[in-house]
């Protein structure tokens, strides 16, 4: 974890409550632990708290549930706040976005203002110089909104203004990293032409720590960037020379718009075109920064800013070594769905199907749960995947993330994570693990895996599998269709469960099997420490 600005004892305004908003997202789930090490408090505004349970600094924090659009919540989050963070963004393709990111930006000034809130720091999007406001992309516009909307309140704010983000699980990086990697020889857009200043994530962190000391009399945009002006070819190679891989040939045309663009790059990464269609929006027009003027409040400690090749040099150890604090796919993904799991019998409306497995498992509860935990990502979902991949690749056609997010971490999960196609809805450690999809289909599903003791009797599905068992596995798939089309939809596919749903089953407790026995026979912590930019 990298410090504050200075020594949290002695740093400018220690000791103050900061309210974060947007903790469940990548900035603001990095902020919280930098702000607690600069020696602030910090209270969470989040819509669903658990999904902040398990980060290491949960106890540390304070987490109060409530929406930015909801006056009421907000205020209540804004009591006793010296300094409240602005870093959400309605970053849905509808055509209401603008209007609702407006709406929570309003609700947000006017509530500080009745608090007696101290100041408030906005993290905006890099305007390009000389372009009307109404040439700029709809995200881009927005932004630059809020921003008016903040700065119009009668309390103190700093609006600080990036490019291109870089650290590790950032929708930027990941974007760059995917499409050096994978393409040796790219046909490109004619934005990778385009003139960037992009940033470190940990000098937009140390900005937005420092911002929290800035003095009253400080009301005003601070554009924040690194020491290199690059285009997006110039940081395509640099990173395959920091990443050791062999010269890049990139050559552009300029018939792809960037709508285009955000399926091309779809295709290409795990970035879904939902997402990457603003990246790609906002690098129509260079973005430089116009000042530095934010060293004079936030002096730059030396070796700071970092260069792009350092930025992504670190970005790439945090990968290497499976310590990415927060990823882009933390946050809600466009058009996913968010319902959760229905609860009320079938009679009160509607219909659920359901698809139950149960299997003997010849392993310690422990063991099996090591396997359930790691499931998804590169430890793949233990049954055809030639299916998996097919489906993965039929919903990044439909628009949908597919299959390519993959994990934040490798062994351990926490809730808000997203897992290939799936969320993390639930997790009791040592028990259960609930999964919502987040694929393109007419209806809403979840994947329920548990951990049990073993049985007394033998289960109807494997009774081969019951001699020796020491704990069961049990699998429930929840679907709560849509529409005529979300019931054929389920009995287009039910035919291929048996596969599918009893092959993982059966192959979950085969490598519980064969998985080396914890030291200890309950469930393993997750790891709990410090969070790394």
């Amino acid at each position: 974890m990298t410090s504050g600005p200075s020594d949290p004892g002695t740093a400018p305004g220690a000791g103050l409550l900061c309210l974060v908003t947007g903790a469940t997202g990548y900035i603001g789930g990095r902020l919280v632990p930098e702000l607690l090490a600069a020696g602030h408090r910090v209270r969470c505004l989040a819509r669903t708290p658990d999904k902040l349970r398990d980060h290491p600094w949960a106890g540390e924090a304070e987490v109060v549930r409530g929406d930015v659009t909801d006056p009421a919540s907000v205020a209540a989050a804004m009591e006793g706040v010296d300094v409240a963070y602005y870093l959400v963004h309605a970053l849905g393709t509808g055509r209401d976005f603008e209007a609702t990111d407006r709406r929570a930006a309003r609700v947000f000034a006017e509530s500080a203002e009745a608090a007696g809130v101290r100041r408030l720091v906005y993290l905006g999007g890099l305007l390009p110089a000389g372009v009307p406001e109404r040439d700029l992309s709809p995200h881009l516009r927005s932004r630059a909104e809020v921003g008016r909307i903040l700065l119009a309140s009668r309390v103190p704010t700093a609006v600080l203004r990036a490019a291109v983000v870089i650290g590790s699980g950032s929708a930027s990086f990941e974007m760059l990293r995917y499409l050096t990697e994978r393409l040796p020889i790219m046909v490109t857009p004619s934005w990778i032409r385009t003139r960037i200043q992009p940033i470190a994530v940990r000098d937009v962190l140390r900005y937005l720590v420092g911002a929290a000391g800035l003095p009253p009399g400080v009301d005003r945009v601070f554009d924040i960037g690194g020491p290199d002006v690059v285009t997006y070819r110039d940081m395509m190679r640099c990173y395959a020379q920091v990443a050791r891989l062999p010269r890049r040939l990139i050559l552009s045309v300029p018939v792809l718009t960037p709508r285009l663009s955000s399926y091309w790059v779809g295709l290409v990464t795990p970035v879904p075109a939902g997402i990457a269609r603003p990246l790609t929006e906002s690098l129509r027009h260079e973005v430089v920064c116009r000042d530095h003027d934010i060293a004079r409040y936030v002096p730059d400690p030396p070796g700071h800013p970092y260069g792009l090749a350092e930025a992504i040099g670190l970005a790439l150890r945090r990968v290497q070594e499976a310590q990415v604090a927060t990823r882009w796919s933390s946050a809600a993904v466009p058009g996913a769905p968010s319902d959760p799991l229905p609860t009320d019998p079938g009679w009160a409306g509607g219909s659920l199907y359901t698809d139950e497995r149960r299997i003997a498992v010849p392993a310690s509860r422990a063991a099996l749960w090591q396997v359930v935990e790691g499931i998804g990502g590169v430890n793949g979902w233990y049954s055809m995947p030639l299916a998996w991949a097919a489906r993965g690749w039929l919903d990044r056609f439909a628009g949908g993330v597919g299959l390519g997010r993959g994990r934040r971490d490798d062994r351990y999960l926490r809730v808000g994570d997203s897992l290939d196609f799936w969320r993390v809805e639930a997790l009791e450690r040592g028990r259960l693990l609930r999964l919502r999809a987040e694929m393109r289909m007419p209806g809403l599903g979840w994947l329920e895996m548990y951990a049990e003791d073993a049985p007394e009797d033998s289960p109807e599905d494997d009774p081969q599998d019951a001699p020796g068992a020491r704990s069961c596995y049990r699998q429930r798939a929840v679907y709560h269709p849509h529409g005529l089309l979300g019931h054929l939809y389920w009995w287009a596919v039910s035919p291929f469960h048996a596969a599918v749903f009893g092959g993982m089953a059966r192959n979950i407790a085969r490598a519980a099997a064969r998985q080396p026995e914890p030291e200890s026979e309950s469930a393993p912590a997750a790891p709990r420490g410090s969070a790394a930019p």
